[in-house]
């Protein structure tokens, strides 16, 4: 089975939704001795897709409702096709998917610079109140920023 075939579920995962798509660059020490991505640079990257979901998701929300305050609570990653550094950049795509009471998943894709995914997996964010110190529930405006136009994505937990 060719590799595209094989990365094809990873990619109908992918939202319709909010969704950001980041460009980064790649530099000599983010390589390990193999001549390819470090495992743990991955991470560094998914956390600057997840960053970019995470300002615009406060933009939608608004100044007026608590949010802005969430905690990592799951991360997995697969890995699909080797990064060299001689592919220059990766691109970093977030979207957000099911969005529960007090929680939502991310899915995210590390792709080449021909479209190949290179990495995928998906994250959950949970609300936090930092007075409580525990989690919160999402505000109906972060839901409904979460959610985007497709009402599908929001199921109750």
């Amino acid at each position: 089975m060719r590799l595209r075939e094989r990365l094809r579920p990873y990619a109908a995962r992918m939202s319709s939704g909010l969704e950001r798509r980041i460009p980064v660059q790649l530099r000599w020490r983010d390589m390990d001795m193999l001549g390819h991505l470090n495992q743990s640079v991955y991470h560094e990257l998914l956390e600057e897709g997840r960053a970019a979901v995470m300002t615009e998701l406060v933009r939608r929300a608004g100044n007026g409702h608590m949010h802005g305050a969430y905690v990592l609570a799951h991360v997995d990653l697969d890995y699909h096709a080797e990064v060299r550094k001689d592919h220059g950049e990766v691109d970093i795509v977030v979207s957000v998917g099911r969005v529960g009471t007090s929680s939502f998943r991310m899915h995210h894709e590390v792709r080449l610079p021909d479209g190949t995914v290179a990495a995928s997996g998906e994250s959950v964010m949970v609300g936090w109140d930092p007075v409580t110190r525990g989690k919160r529930t999402l505000t109906d405006a972060e839901r409904s920023a979460l959610s985007g136009k497709d009402p599908s994505m929001t199921e109750r937990r």
